[in-house]
């Protein structure tokens, strides 16, 4: 049987703040093992939920014209354009990030 490790070790032993805090942090850590976790979530949350193109992008870390593409390649019909003006707003700070991130 596996050592299980509760996260209020981690925070008892003063290594993180709060439960919530040594999660993230393991996220992350698995995140950065497993980068095609990424884009599985980000098609996964494209498919269930209201996020726009850009957003699911920006989860899964390529451009928008590869997430598109990969949604394709699953049969998932791109939606296009935002819908509301706040979805729009998060297409801006989206494609801002992606820009900042590519030194443009």
């Amino acid at each position: 049987m596996k050592e299980a490790w509760p996260t209020e070790h981690f925070v008892a032993a003063g290594l993180y703040e709060d439960d919530e805090a040594v999660v993230q942090d393991a996220v992350r850590a698995l995140l950065t093992e497993k980068p095609q976790l990424r884009l599985e979530v980000a098609v996964h949350r494209y498919r269930t939920e209201d996020i726009s193109l850009a957003k699911a992008a920006e989860l899964a870390g390529v451009s928008w014209q590869r997430m598109r593409e990969i949604l394709l390649s699953r049969g998932v019909q791109p939606r296009l354009g935002p819908e509301t003006e706040e979805e729009a707003l998060e297409e801006v700070v989206a494609l801002r990030r992606h820009l900042d991130a590519s030194g443009h």
